[in-house]
């Protein structure tokens, strides 16, 4: 039986979500990659053994994250049942639904009929009572900002989260559903978008500067750019890495020879810092003032403790800001 390390809380930083009492880690494991079916059940429990000893008290799933959809939910479950439980009041669990999820009208985008269906399922399939957070995962241009927000509401009522959060949103409709939400006095704490020194779309869509202003928290995923600023393909494409194992979200086409200057530029200013390029893209996100939390992807336990080390040296200069600003 897992017991954790009694000095988990030691190193890790705890932030603020916005202006609400929830506090998340600087850094969140997610299980997006690498605990669906075709992981390894051992070396799944490692990496949360490794997180949650480590401090990281936040694991974020959604109800589609595989491969196959559901099954990193049914991995999860298994974990905590079989070593978690006595600390599932330590433990912020979140998950999502708004993708693709299953066949019909009535198994994707952000329906009433759909969410608090998709809720039921999650729950059975981690065998869980609730979750911390439950977010819609992506904005649905169909139907009704109303009903999507009220189906949260009625979730979070329901006592099947404590949490609603956002993901995937621009600032114009976080807006209208903080608006909403409010209305309905569910507590929405949190936006979940994607952010990294690369992809800088929260900052020209508005999000960034709407969930300051309306003090709702911002967790970013892809922070290394589905892996561009992990430093590994500097060199050329290594065997074992996404490109080779799993194209979707990051092939050759994206390998360009501009894209890759950018990153050797990078990794320079990361070396005068005294950091690896993976430390400082998610040491970039942790300075500024917006972010409560950085999701992190991992394939193995040593990967979770040198995303920690980011942690260490969170602090730029203007000079090193401008020159990544400029790159």
């Amino acid at each position: 039986m897992y017991v954790a390390n009694e000095k988990r809380y030691e190193n890790m930083t705890y932030r603020r979500s916005g202006k609400s009492g929830l506090l998340l880690p600087a850094i969140s494991l997610g299980l997006w990659h690498n605990f669906g079916d075709t992981g390894v059940y051992s070396n799944m429990e490692d990496m949360c053994f490794t997180a949650f000893d480590n401090g990281i008290t936040h694991f974020d799933l959604a109800n589609n994250y595989g491969p196959e959809a559901g099954s990193a939910e049914k991995n999860f479950g298994r974990i905590v049942k079989e070593n978690f439980m006595p600390y599932r009041d330590e433990m912020i669990i979140s998950t999502k639904a708004g993708y693709f999820m299953w066949d019909g009208p009535y198994g994707d985008w952000g329906s009433r009929k759909y969410l608090i269906a998709s809720i039921d399922q999650s729950l059975k399939r981690m065998g869980l009572d609730y979750v911390d957070i439950f977010y819609h995962h992506r904005m649905d241009p169909n139907t009704p900002l109303e009903e999507t927000m009220g189906a949260l509401a009625q979730i979070v009522n329901s006592g099947k989260a404590l949490y609603a959060g956002l993901s995937n949103y621009d600032g114009e409709t976080l807006r209208k559903a903080t608006g909403i939400l409010a209305r309905l006095n569910v507590p929405f704490v949190i936006n979940q978008n994607r952010y990294s020194m690369l992809d800088r779309t929260i900052e020209h869509n508005g999000l960034k500067e709407t969930a300051k202003e309306l003090g709702k928290g911002i967790i970013c995923f892809s922070p290394l750019a589905q892996g561009l600023l992990s430093g590994k393909y500097l060199e050329g494409i290594p065997e074992d890495s996404r490109v080779r194992t799993d194209g979707r979200f990051l092939n050759e086409s994206k390998l360009t020879t501009e894209t890759l200057d950018k990153v050797r530029k990078l990794d320079a200013i990361a070396k005068k810092r005294g950091q690896s390029l993976p430390e400082m893209a998610l040491a970039w996100l942790l300075n500024q003032e917006e972010i409560t939390s950085v999701l992190i992807g991992a394939s193995r336990p040593s990967q979770i403790i040198a995303d920690i080390k980011a942690l260490e040296n969170t602090a730029f200069t203007e000079e090193e800001l401008k020159e990544i600003d400029s790159i």
